[in-house]
């Protein structure tokens, strides 16, 4: 890797495993830490059923817990079979599996550990991105918004836009393209707008024994039941002030909200939830976007995204029609901010995670074996 003192373009390669739990997405970018001057390969390495059932037994859990070490061996083993593959990498960014996260609280739990995985690459590894946010008092998440800050810049944005990331869980990045840097005031906002996938697959786990609701199909067939809503939008998250962020499983009573309604009704009230989350987390943006980008696995859900549509005052889109990869959008990310943990340059702030100062979270590992 190139001394953090140069401060041309390297190529790096991010690697996100999410919520959702479906597997590794893995992506090369070329930048400097700051302009994005080219996006490279991309590979994708699913979890089987198995190896899903181990992630999930550890969902909730700390270090030293049981379980825990038998995820962390399964993210690494993952993570070095995808990573493996690329060529011309000069660093990593390895962001391991949140099992936990209760800012001001315990912290943050990734497992996964990157100076074993920069042994077993042989290339440096940035990992641990959350902790200095979260033990400085930000929320430690979300993490991608200084990256959607140089995605817009790179579209050609012109005008403030969110990218709306429908993962596990939902969080947005309001930006606005006209600031200089994604350190200076008013040019981010970021925080998580409430579950998206993550209890609508687990809900379709316990109906259906599928993963996911594939295309809406389920959702589509079905209504949504506005009782289970609005006791869903009762909950005191919703106004609180970003930002703010949440575990997976932090609305685990979704579920229960849902309990009597038939695997219709259901699939199509959860979907209801997500994207109603999302349209009462637009209220809190500096100013209305001029569109919403959307990413992550919701952004191919049919019904997610015309219920978005429908509530949204703007054209809501797939960030594919402004070109880019929404399927890998955060392991771009996570490329991005490993090149900015090796320069020394920030990756939060206040806006983006509440936390009282810039911060450059994150640290890098080299190999041991030379």
């Amino acid at each position: 890797m190139k001394k953090a003192a140069d401060q041309g373009a390297i190529w790096a390669l991010g690697a996100m495993s999410g919520t959702s739990l479906d597997g590794v997405d893995a992506a090369m970018l070329l930048s400097d830490g700051h302009v994005i001057e080219a996006f490279g390969d991309t590979a994708y390495r699913p979890y089987s059923a198995a190896e899903q059932s181990v992630l999930r037994a550890g969902l909730g859990r700390w270090p030293g817990d049981e379980g825990v070490a038998e995820v962390a061996a399964l993210v690494e083993r993952a993570h070095a079979e995808v990573l493996g593959g690329f060529e011309g990498a000069e660093l990593i960014g390895f962001h391991g599996q949140t099992l936990a996260h209760d800012p001001g609280g315990r912290g943050t739990h990734q497992a996964g550990d990157g100076a074993a995985l920069a042994d077993r690459l042989g290339v440096p590894v940035a990992w641990d991105f959350r902790s200095s946010d979260v033990q400085l008092g930000g929320q430690g998440a979300p993490l991608a918004p200084f990256f959607h800050f140089a995605c817009a810049k790179w579209i050609g944005a012109t005008q403030p836009l969110c990218f709306l990331n429908m993962g596990g869980v939902g969080n947005i990045t309001w930006v606005d393209p006209r600031k200089a840097g994604p350190e200076e005031p008013g040019a981010l906002l970021a925080f998580d707008t409430g579950p998206a996938n993550a209890p609508l697959n687990d809900l379709m786990q316990e109906r259906r024994g599928l993963a996911y609701d594939q295309d809406g199909t389920l959702a589509a067939q079905g209504e949504v039941v506005d009782g289970a809503l609005e006791l869903f939008l009762d909950d005191v998250y919703f106004p609180k002030m970003p930002p703010k962020s949440l575990d997976r499983d932090a609305f685990a009573d979704m579920l229960e909200l849902v309990r009597e309604l038939d695997d219709a009704d259901a699939a199509a009230t959860m979907t209801g939830m997500a994207a109603t989350a999302v349209m009462l987390g637009l209220d809190h943006c500096p100013s209305p976007p001029s569109q919403v980008l959307v990413t992550g696995g919701g952004r191919h859900n049919p019904v997610m995204m015309q219920m978005l549509q429908a509530g949204i005052d703007c054209p809501v889109r797939p960030v594919e029609d402004m070109g880019l990869n929404g399927d890998m959008l955060e392991a771009q990310a996570f490329a991005y901010l490993a090149i900015r943990v090796a320069r020394g340059l920030p990756t939060s702030g206040p806006e983006t995670t509440g936390v009282s100062a810039l911060v450059g979270g994150g640290t890098v590992s080299v190999s041991s074996k030379g």
